[in-house]
Formats: C-alpha cells, structure tokens, sequence
C-alpha cells in the first residue's frame, strides 16, 4: 500500500502508574474518552492501542494515524489540548518514561493490520527508505506477514505541546524513524524485525482495539 500524499501519524509510547487500580483507570480512560476525543478531531482517520509482550518498559504504545501531516499543525488539533477534562489530567500526569513521535508514513507496504506488532527504532543515518522497501517487500512474501511500514519523525512537531508551552525553545527530539512490521503470527513479525534490525531493539506488542474516525 503506497499513497502520493504521506499519512501523518501520532505515536506515544508510555507507561503510567503500576498500581492496579491506577493502571485499571488508566486503560479505562484510554479505552472510554481519550482515543474517541482524538478520533473526532477533524483529518484524523483511525486510532490503534498496544500492549508490549515482551515485559519491557513503556508497556502502552498508541497510533494515531491522519490524513496527512498538517493536521497536526490544524487550529482544530492545538484546541483539543486546551479542552482537557479532569479524568485527561489525572491520566497525564500518571503517564512517565513517555516517547512522543509526530510524523509521516513515508512507506507503507502490504495489505491490512495485524493483532501483533513489531517495532524497533532506527537513528537518523539509517533512515533510507530505497534501501528498506525492497526488504519490506521480500518479508511480506513470508508467512504470518500483513505489512510493514516506516514512520519517520518530524521533531518540531514532536515536541509536548505543554513543553512548548512552557520554553520558548523547547528541546527538539531527534529526527529518527520506526520500523513497524504486523502480523498475524507474534514469532513471525517478531524474527522479521530482527533481521531488518540489524542490532537494534525489537519490542514486541499485541494490539488491545482499535476506532476509526
């Protein structure tokens, strides 16, 4: 799958409280109000949320994917984090160790989604995404493989629109990308993104839901 117009996508990796009942309104304000508040915000097309399987840090992982990447520079985007309810705030402040991405799908192969995620981080001299499809493409021929993608950071836009708030020159987060290969067999996807890795760590997730807008 390929568009001439790159999707824009939202990733935040996190964790948030591990006490069970802080954890449990966690997910119920997740699963409830947040990823519909979002969904609803004019060019937002879907919305997925994962839970890590491999017992690492930032257990939670949520997508947000949009119709391209001006969305988030949209007066409708930045009003949405003007309008947060209590339950928003009590959450927020709970979620720590938080990776925040705001980027485009510059590639995206194969057809469909898969219930299993495997994702690792490439730096930015390794972000060459010639080189990558032609690997994309010769691990969708593999069994148990749906798609794999390339979503590359766009860093002024990444920054928390409370940090920016806040400095007049926030810290920019580095101009990375993530690799992101699904399927549905977890070992499959799993072995994929080691191969393409090349070194670097794999996380793997299950995806918990997904809402389309």
């Amino acid at each position: 799958m390929s568009t001439s117009h790159p999707q824009g996508q939202l990733c935040i990796w996190t964790d948030t409280d591990p006490d069970p009942v802080q954890e449990a309104d966690f997910n119920a304000w997740y699963d409830r109000e947040h990823m519909q508040e979002r969904v609803a915000i004019p060019g937002f097309r879907h919305a997925r949320r994962f839970k890590a399987t491999d017992g690492g840090p930032r257990r939670y992982l949520a997508l947000y994917v949009t119709e391209t990447l001006d969305v988030f520079r949209s007066d409708a985007y930045q009003r949405a984090f003007t309008q947060q309810t209590p339950w928003s705030l009590a959450n927020f402040a709970r979620m720590t160790n938080t990776q925040r991405r705001v980027g485009e799908l510059t590639l995206e192969t194969g057809d469909g989604e898969g219930a299993f995620l495997s994702m690792f981080v490439l730096p930015q001299d390794r972000v060459e995404p010639a080189v990558l499809k032609p690997r994309f493409e010769a691990g969708l021929r593999q069994p148990g493989i749906h798609a794999a993608r390339l979503f590359c950071t766009a860093p002024a836009l990444s920054v928390s629109l409370t940090a920016s708030k806040q400095s007049k020159e926030p810290a920019l987060p580095a101009a990375d990308a993530l690799v992101l290969i699904e399927g549905s067999d977890a070992e499959a996807t799993r072995a994929l993104a080691s191969t393409l890795a090349d070194g670097a760590e794999v996380r793997t997730f299950q995806m918990l839901w997904r809402i389309s807008a």
